[in-house]
């Protein structure tokens, strides 16, 4: 939710830094007083922690960055390169009217940027070696995978349950779904990810070293190693989920059409039109009918060579001495995608170290932040618009 930006100097309407926290939607508040500790909107500040809906996501992220900025400007400081802040409102549903008009705005007023600095990953330890005490790591999201949600119809015989056929629209629409499932896309590691282990690879055991220092070898163990973790499979496949399925409405009537509904999220590098074709081989034999519900191709590979990057180690440094930073291919959607018209450094990062409790309590009932992570990505994004 955060974009920043560097110029070109040589470039008037080159711009330095976005910030771009959004609003978020979380499942609606219900029996405030059984299930929250202070009321969701209150803003509590109890036990060193700040209470309320979406503190973690997003609202502690945009005040901040506000505060940040309040404080340079009290202090008179002048930064050498435009920092823009750009706060949408809908990222939960889409951004279509609010990132995307504000990059379209900068896209038509010729505004590029050095740097886009948004939501994505946290700081946090993986769990990785067993050890409590492993280093913290730093999840800095240099890309996202895109998604394809598709409904597939499969026809077949109707009818009263008494006299079925051999095999119903259902129980095609079954086969399709053990199909899919059992036959998903075939795993990689892209560079992001390669640049991930080797980071990480100091906090896993002797095999798994052995195995990401020797990919030429083990690739194919390590990949097939990866797929038995839903974590790890998502980095390096794109994912097939059913997320609905639906025949009859009545127990004794079987359905001539049955629907199913599967949602994929592409790992950069496949295309929507790969898991089309993907589908349609899977479906080939069946009458069926394949619609898209909707759909957003990957996201392009930020690089880590650049000064954009670099800002983030050296703020890193500063806030959390002894994380581990790196690259890192964000799960979920952001608005970041937005700004590719308008930049090709793109940066996914809440600075905010969250323990495995702290994880659960985005969208959910007791959300809160503690003040010593708020102050900590006050001081973030100080350092941030101070060094750029």
């Amino acid at each position: 939710m955060v974009p920043v930006v560097g110029y070109d100097p040589e470039d008037d309407n080159s711009g330095a830094f976005i910030f771009q926290p959004e609003n978020r939607v979380s499942a609606p508040v219900m029996d405030v007083a059984e299930t929250w500790e202070y009321l969701p909107f209150s803003g509590a500040v109890a036990d060193g922690r700040v209470y309320g809906r979406e503190t973690l996501d997003m609202k502690g992220m945009l005040f901040s960055l506000l505060e940040a900025a309040n404080e340079l400007i009290e202090r008179g400081f002048q930064p050498e390169r435009d920092i823009w802040f750009a706060f949408g409102h809908d990222e939960e549903v889409g951004g279509l009217h609010g990132a995307t008009y504000i990059a379209n705005y900068f896209k038509e007023q010729g505004i590029t940027f050095d740097a886009v600095y948004d939501e994505g990953g946290t700081i946090t330890r993986l769990g990785l070696s067993g050890n409590e005490e492993e280093t913290p790591v730093a999840l800095v999201g240099v890309g996202e995978k895109g998604f394809l949600s598709i409904q597939i119809k499969v026809y077949g015989l109707g009818g009263y349950s008494s006299m079925p056929p051999v095999k119903s629209s259902l129980v095609y629409a079954a086969e399709i779904i053990e199909k899919l499932d059992t036959n998903q896309m075939p795993g990689r590691i892209i560079p992001p990810i390669a640049s991930f282990l080797e980071n990480v690879g100091g906090e896993l055991n002797f095999t798994s070293r052995m195995a990401i220092a020797n990919q030429w070898l083990f690739k194919p163990l390590l990949i097939s190693s990866f797929r038995t973790n839903p974590g790890t499979n998502a980095l390096i496949r794109t994912t097939t989920a059913i997320t609905r399925a639906k025949g009859s409405n009545a127990s004794n009537v079987i359905a001539s059409v049955a629907e199913i509904t599967v949602n994929f999220r592409l790992l950069p590098g496949d295309t929507l039109e790969d898991v089309m074709n993907h589908v349609r081989e899977i479906c080939k034999g069946y009458d069926v009918e394949i619609e898209v519900i909707n759909a957003r191709e990957a996201s392009g590979i930020s690089p880590q060579d650049t000064r954009g990057f670099r800002i983030i180690q050296e703020a890193l440094d500063q806030t959390y001495p002894g994380a581990v930073v790196t690259a890192y291919i964000t799960i979920g959607g952001t608005d970041a995608y937005k700004y590719q018209i308008v930049s090709d450094h793109i940066y996914r990062l809440m600075p905010v170290y969250l323990n495995a409790y702290e994880q659960r309590m985005l969208h959910n009932e007791n959300e809160h932040i503690t003040i010593e992570n708020y102050g900590k990505m006050i001081r973030y994004f100080r350092t941030i618009m101070e060094n750029y």
